[in-house]
């Protein structure tokens, strides 16, 4: 079983789904798996929710539909009904065993972020380790940072086959980061290197991501080609050229395209996946986005194609 599939079975065994729910997982942070599902039953049978193994994690919950009076428990008790609103975040310690009564329709987002996240993360920032998280149960957030992250990764998982894992990898690293950050009291070290890769670097990972264009490879694999941590790799790719990896990637998705628009005969289906893209929609979706206008539009104004045949 894959690990998406293993973090769902988990979810749907929770949450009692009748089947598994969608899900991304990222190893950007060495061998720490970070997963993101999206949760939702609009007909739940009525009854407590399992529980997830014990284990030294954590849940970011972002609700996405109002549960008014939900009853929440603790370790084989009831500890506190609360009505929760959609577009909260809610933390959860696993090892406290978290449950609640199902009893209404439900939507959520949920992020699983385990302890050897946080501390590949805190090495990596040269940083003292995350305690516990400053999340009391029932205690609900307005947490503008993951609504927004939140919002792109559920995008990734409503298209899954347009997501490259770049992208994936690189918002997972930025909410966990973020969490570390405001509920585990993660601060960044001063002493930290702030400047971008040097051009060797630069030339080297744009080949990489060029030879790429299906965004197969993950950050951690590119950082590890120059002994860097993803954050670091990240944070200094940026610097060098004004964009993070996936949207440098978009964009030499995008350039490739026009060049293969070239030749007037190509139709754009087949332009779409030559040039890395999942589908036609989604090849129409980016360029759209970074040209202003579709692919079929742009190849009649510049090489004078007519309408009928773009």
């Amino acid at each position: 079983m894959t690990q998406a599939g293993a973090f769902g079975q988990m979810y749907r065994q929770f949450l009692r789904l009748k089947q598994v729910p969608p899900m991304l997982v990222t190893r950007s942070l060495r061998s720490a798996e970070i997963a993101v599902t999206e949760t939702r039953d609009d007909n739940p049978a009525p009854g407590l929710s399992g529980s997830f193994t014990l284990e030294d994690a954590f849940l970011v919950s972002l609700k996405l539909r109002d549960y008014p009076d939900c009853e929440l428990w603790e370790r084989g008790k009831c500890i506190t009904k609360a009505d929760v609103r959609a577009g909260t975040t809610y933390l959860y310690d696993l090892k406290r065993d978290p449950r609640y009564v199902i009893d209404k329709p439900f939507h959520s987002l949920h992020f699983y972020i385990p302890r050897s996240a946080l501390d590949r993360l805190t090495e990596h920032s040269r940083a003292p380790r995350v305690g516990e998280l400053a999340g009391e149960l029932g205690v609900a957030h307005d947490d503008a940072v993951v609504r927004h992250l939140g919002a792109l990764l559920l995008e990734a998982l409503h298209r899954a086959d347009q997501a490259n894992q770049l992208f994936v990898d690189h918002t997972m690293l930025a909410l966990t980061a973020h969490v570390a950050q405001t509920y585990g009291g993660l601060r960044r070290s001063a002493e930290r290197a702030r400047g971008g890769l040097p051009p060797w670097q630069v030339k080297r990972v744009s080949e990489r991501l060029a030879s790429d264009l299906g965004g197969t490879l993950s950050l951690q694999q590119i950082a590890a080609e120059f002994d860097l941590s993803v954050s670091h790799f990240s944070r200094a790719f940026r610097k060098s050229t004004g964009l993070p990896p996936h949207q440098w990637l978009l964009r030499q998705r995008v350039k490739a395209a026009k060049q293969l628009m070239a030749v007037r005969d190509l139709p754009l289906s087949e332009i779409a996946i030559s040039a890395g893209f999942a589908n036609q929609s989604h090849f129409t979706r980016v360029f759209s986005s970074f040209v202003g206008a579709s692919p079929g539009a742009w190849r009649r104004e510049v090489h004078g194609v007519p309408e009928g045949e773009a």
